[in-house]
């Protein structure tokens, strides 16, 4: 009961607001990039911004061990299993690293290839080109940063992440004004500066990290836990991991192939693209943090058998995420020309953005239901059911319907936002039916000590 108890005690708020705050820092990381390029042309944002998207489905990619791996650690601490979470969170930050340094090699290899199936245009390859080659070959640090910060936030050390997250944000827009622009001296590098800058300071941030989770963890991890496997743990990770990779895998995926859609729709639906999702990325990032903070109770509940408290515990951050939602959302459509022109002057993308500004009113809504309820059904240990589901909505709604909407009823980027918010819709609700069945009941990966189950 008390370790039930005290996450109860700690409350939602003080687990979730720090992970908002790390979240939108970690969108700023590629925000930035794109803003600051922006000032150069539409066209280098167009080719940064794609290269950024292949970027960022690695990084989801790295999250299928990050992602068991909390699952793991939340439900062995809630059951007192405090041991067994810092063997886990060893073995797990070998894993990640290992397959950081294969994506690595991939990247460099086949990046320009990836690029020219997504029908970039040649110009925008040799842009982009470069600044994938050298984000990507040292990816490994990211896909090591994420299995720790995972560890540390499933320990409730979610403020740490948060300002490391925050450093890291401050040495990047610093490099990028130094290495972009040319300022104070330094060389004048453009897209290879913005490169560099993004590279050292998630270099210096992961040093930090490692720093850290010798210092908060409560059972100090041994190094021989680094190099021993386990085929019991693995086999826990991977239950949860496996499946949340599927489901990133194939999100990423037909969003990619969406992309290549926009981009035969035009460079200019190409560059309101990526400015809408560096805009709207930041409508979902408060009901991420509520779903990933409402994970890490749920898991910890869960572990302690406190099912009840779990049901509970997340239909009240669904309504609250919700309505924030709905409130952030509807606030940013009202000033949707001042948000778009932050980042450029071009009337055409001006026009287009502000229409999916308004359609997102009733996009991020449905989002936010997939955000909160697929962590907690993660956290359960249900992990399957939404990648099924998952699959079948993205690749048998958004796909076929951006593509005829877009494209076949020549309603461009607008048509393939409705298919996203059509797809976001489905998704959402099927796995809030799934949540309210209980199903996820009887999939926990632990089972609770004698003495801490809660009911």
């Amino acid at each position: 009961m008390e370790s039930v108890a005290s996450w109860k005690k700690l409350g939602l708020f003080a687990v979730t607001w720090p992970i908002f705050v790390d979240s939108v820092l970690r969108m700023m990381l590629g925000t930035a990039d794109v803003f600051m390029l922006s000032l150069i042309s539409d066209q280098v944002t167009g080719a940064v911004g794609l290269a950024n998207e292949i970027i960022v489905f690695c990084i989801m990619m790295f999250g299928f061990v990050g992602i068991g791996t909390s699952v793991a650690v939340a439900q062995n601490l809630g059951a007192g299993r405090a041991k067994e979470a810092s063997r886990i969170s060893a073995l797990a930050i070998t894993i990640n690293l290992i397959f950081g340094i294969i994506i690595s090699i991939l990247l460099v290899v086949f990046g320009e290839s990836l690029m020219r199936l997504m029908n970039l245009a040649p110009e925008q390859i040799e842009i982009a080109k470069r600044y994938l080659n050298i984000i990507g070959a040292f990816i490994w640090i990211e896909a090591l940063s994420y299995a720790i910060s995972s560890v540390l936030r499933s320990n409730g050390q979610t403020r740490d992440v948060m300002f490391v997250t925050l450093g890291v944000n401050l040495i990047h827009v610093a490099g990028n004004s130094l290495l972009i622009f040319g300022n104070l001296g330094f060389p004048e590098w453009g897209v290879t500066g913005a490169a560099v800058s993004t590279v050292v300071s998630r270099l210096i941030g992961l040093i930090v990290l490692i720093v850290i989770l010798y210092r908060r963890i409560p059972v100090q991890i041994r190094l021989k836990h680094y190099v021993t496997f386990d085929s019991r743990i693995v086999k826990q990770i991977m239950s949860i991991g496996i499946p949340s990779a599927g489901e990133h895998l194939s999100w990423q995926s037909q969003h990619m192939m969406i992309v290549s859609f926009i981009n035969i729709i035009g460079q200019a639906a190409l560059s309101t693209h990526i400015y809408m999702m560096n805009i709207t990325n930041y409508f979902m990032a408060l009901a991420m943090a509520i779903g990933m903070g409402t994970e890490i109770i749920v898991g910890h509940m869960v572990g302690a058998g406190a099912f009840k408290a779990a049901y509970h515990k997340l239909i009240r951050s669904l309504r609250i995420s919700l309505l924030v939602t709905f409130v952030v959302v509807g606030i940013a459509s009202i000033f949707r020309r001042d948000l778009i022109g932050l980042f450029t002057d071009n009337p055409e993308i001006i026009a287009m953005g502000s229409s999916i500004l308004i359609l997102s009113v009733i996009l991020e809504p449905g989002r936010t239901f997939n955000l909160v309820v697929i962590n907690s059904l993660r956290a359960a240990g249900d992990a399957r059911f939404p990648v099924f589901m998952g699959i079948l909505s993205m690749w048998g709604i958004a796909v076929p319907l951006a593509y005829w909407l877009g494209i076949v009823m020549k309603m461009g980027l607008l048509g393939v936002w409705v298919a996203f918010a059509v797809d976001e819709w489905v998704r959402g609700l099927l796995m809030y039916l799934r949540w309210k069945s209980r199903v996820w009941q009887s999939k926990a990966l632990v089972k609770p000590n004698v003495g801490t189950v809660a009911k």
